[in-house]
C-alpha cells in the first residue's frame, strides 16, 4: 500500500520546537513505514522525517497560516502523489481541493483543530469528498452533523518520551502562551501549592507575546524559571522531571498531546474536565481531573499517592505509535475496499 502524508507547511517534520501537528505526521510516517506500509510525506526542506519526501518550500513558510502559500504547497503536493494509493491530508486546504486535481484515491483528513461554527462548515463541505479522522470521542462529538469517518486518538513516540529515575519538586507547563492553555492559571495553582513552576511554551505571535508579557510575566516569582520555548530533548526532560504536569485548559481542546507525553514520562497530569482531558487523564490513577484551581493546587498535595509506573503502563496501553499505525492502516485499507476505482468519494 503506497501512501502519500501531507503536512502543513509551518513546520518541518519533525519539529523542532513547537508543532503537535507535526510531531503527530512524523509519529505516524515512521510507524506506518515500520508496518510496511510504502509512506511518502509532502512537507518543506528542512524536515529530517525518515522516509520518501517531496517538498515545494525549502523553509517553512512565515507567517502561519497563510492561505496562498497554504495553496501552492498543497497543489503542489497533490501533483507529486498522483501515483499513491491514498493521501492523508493534515492542511486545512488540501482536503478541499483536492476535486480539481481528478483524484482516483480517496483522500483522508485529520482535524487537528475544534469544531468551532465556522470550522464546522468547511469541514461538512471536506467531508462531501475526503474522510474525516476525529482525535478523540468529545471532538466528534463537537462536530455535530458533520460526518466522522473514525475516531483516532494520537500516538507517541514511547522510546522519545521515557521515565527517569527519579523527579524534582517541580511542577511544568507546557503549551502555547494563550489564554485558552491557561499558563497564568498554572502560575496561580503553583503558588498556592507552594511548588517550583517551569513553563516550556511558544511565544511567537503578537497575541501570544502581549499575554505572555501581560498577564503571565508579572505573576511569576523568584522561583519560576522564565518561561521559554524549549528544544524537545529539553523540554522531554523538564516533563519527566516535573512531579506533575498542569494542564489548567478553559477549552474544548480536541486531544491534548502533552497529557499523553506527560503520561509516556510517568509525570501524572492534572487537568480540568474540558475537551478530551477526561479521556486521556484517569481520575485519581493517572492524575486528577479537576473543577478549579484551588481544587488543582489541594490535587498537588495527593501526588504522592498516584504510581508514576500507572502513567507509563496508561501510555503504552493508549498512546503508542504501533496503535495508531494500526488504526490508521484499518481505516485505509477499509476506504480502498469500498472506493470504486476511479471514483472520488463523493464527487
Amino acid at each position: 500500500m503506497r501512501v502519500g502524508l501531507i503536512a502543513p507547511p509551518w513546520v518541518p517534520v519533525p519539529p523542532t520546537a513547537y508543532g503537535g501537528t507535526e510531531a503527530v505526521v512524523d509519529v505516524l510516517a515512521r510507524a506506518l513505514s515500520a508496518r510496511g506500509v510504502d509512506v511518502r510525506l509532502f512537507t518543506v526542506g528542512t524536515s529530517t522525517c525518515p522516509v520518501a519526501r517531496e517538498h515545494l518550500f525549502d523553509e517553512p513558510v512565515a507567517p502561519m497560516n497563510s492561505s496562498l502559500p497554504e495553496l501552492a504547497h498543497v497543489s503542489a503536493a497533490y501533483e507529486a502523489l498522483a501515483d499513491v494509493d491514498l493521501v492523508h491530508d493534515h492542511t486545512v486546504l488540501g482536503p478541499l481541493t483536492a476535486r480539481r486535481f481528478g483524484r482516483h484515491t480517496p483522500v483522508v483528513t485529520t482535524i487537528h483543530h475544534a469544531f468551532t461554527p465556522t470550522a464546522r462548515y468547511v469541514a461538512a463541505e471536506t467531508a462531501r469528498h475526503a474522510a474525516l479522522v476525529a482525535i478523540s470521542a468529545d471532538h466528534a462529538r463537537s462536530a455535530r452533523d458533520v460526518p466522522i469517518t473514525a475516531v483516532i486518538p494520537h500516538g507517541i513516540d514511547l522510546e522519545r518520551y521515557r521515565p527517569v529515575p527519579t523527579h524534582r519538586d517541580h511542577l511544568v507547563f507546557v503549551g502555547r502562551m494563550s489564554p485558552d492553555k491557561g499558563a497564568h492559571r498554572a502560575v496561580r495553582v503553583a503558588h498556592e501549592a507552594g511548588r517550583p513552576l517551569r513553563i516550556a511554551a511558544k511565544a511567537r505571535t503578537g497575541e501570544e507575546c502581549a499575554y505572555e508579557h501581560d498577564q503571565v510575566l508579572p505573576m511569576l516569582g523568584p522561583d519560576d524559571a522564565p518561561p521559554r520555548e524549549m528544544p524537545l530533548p529539553e523540554r522531554v526532560e523538564t516533563l519527566a522531571g516535573a512531579a506533575a504536569l498542569l494542564n489548567p485548559i478553559r477549552w474544548r481542546e480536541p486531544f491534548g498531546l502533552v497529557m499523553a507525553e506527560a503520561l509516556a514520562c510517568g509525570t501524572p497530569v492534572l487537568t480540568f474536565a474540558e475537551g478530551a482531558a477526561p479521556e486521556i487523564v484517569e481520575h485519581g490513577r493517572t492524575g486528577f481531573v479537576c473543577r478549579d484551581e484551588r481544587e488543582m493546587a489541594r490535587a498537588v498535595r495527593r501526588l504522592d499517592h498516584l504510581d508514576r509506573r500507572a502513567c507509563r503502563a496508561a501510555a503504552q496501553r493508549r498512546f503508542g505509535a504501533d496503535r495508531m499505525a494500526a488504526d490508521h492502516e484499518e481505516l485505509y485499507r477499509s476506504l480502498l475496499a469500498t472506493t470504486p476505482a476511479g471514483v472520488l468519494r463523493g464527487a
